[in-house]
């Protein structure tokens, strides 16, 4: 075991944690970094070990609203009653945002990530990202979690799904769609994540057979990037939470203008 290795695991790990829950992309940056250091070993492996150490901190940090709706959900189809419907009905437009990035994902993944998968590709993106949150910097909205309608979550789903392309933030992208359609911020930040969860289980199950003939003399070094991205993304999310509360999304226009304009001239 190398220490050197070690910190650069840990390093990579709280980028992908940092990045993970906020507006710009943490696979774009994971690009970023690997084009300005030469990582050849930052594989696929550990960018689905990262991602479900981010995972598990959306998790822990939404467990109460999770375990609600589970608990609501399979209370109204046992019982009908009116008082678990709203939950009930939550968890089926989850159901439907996600559909969009499933099936898309599904058949184009592979090609787009192929075909757009340079580092000037992710550059553009931020600048794309940073146009769009430009656009939805001033809205408050007015819509509540009970008045989400079925076409509402399906047309954020489809905002997820342009985070296909690489270097277009998740987080990022279905916050746009659910701003302009008018939702309240913390309903659009919390609807944001509980589409993320769904998709990142998929893209776990998905990823077991390359995990499973993973190199065991890498595993150690992947753990700490796991932990350091577990931790991180946790803070970092709830850090995010009170910018969007607050109306402050215009730092990441900037950060992303910045960066992409970087990335474009530089790398």
């Amino acid at each position: 075991m190398i220490l050197i290795d070690i910190i650069k695991y840990i390093i990579l790990g709280i980028i992908q944690g940092f990045t993970e829950p906020i507006p710009v992309s943490s696979s774009g940056h994971l690009v970023i970094i690997k084009s300005l250091f030469n990582l050849d070993t930052l594989d696929l492996n550990f960018e689905i070990l990262v991602n479900f150490g981010s995972l598990l901190a959306i998790v822990l940090f939404f467990r109460k609203d999770i375990i609600n709706l589970i608990k609501d959900f399979f209370s109204y189809l046992k019982t009908k009653e009116l008082k678990y419907y709203d939950n009930f009905k939550y968890c089926l437009l989850i159901v439907v945002g996600t559909i969009p990035a499933g099936i898309l994902g599904l058949i184009f993944k592979d090609t787009i990530e192929s075909v757009l998968s340079g580092v000037k590709v992710v550059g553009l993106a931020l600048l794309i990202t940073a146009l769009f949150l430009f656009l939805i910097r001033n809205i408050k909205g007015n819509k509540k979690s009970n008045e989400i309608t079925f076409k509402d979550a399906l047309i954020v789903g489809l905002f997820q799904s342009i985070a296909l392309f690489p270097g277009i933030s998740r987080s990022g992208a279905t916050l746009v769609g659910a701003m302009f359609l008018n939702f309240k911020r913390d309903v659009a930040f919390k609807f944001s994540f509980m589409l993320y969860i769904p998709i990142s289980l998929a893209t776990l199950f998905l990823g077991i057979p390359d995990i499973v003939s993973l190199d065991t003399n890498m595993i150690i070094y992947y753990i700490f990037g796991l932990i350091a991205s577990f931790i991180v993304t946790y803070f970092s999310t709830k850090w995010f939470k009170d910018v969007v509360k607050n109306g402050k999304l215009i730092y990441f226009v900037g950060y992303c203008l910045i960066v992409g304009f970087l990335v474009l001239l530089f790398l």
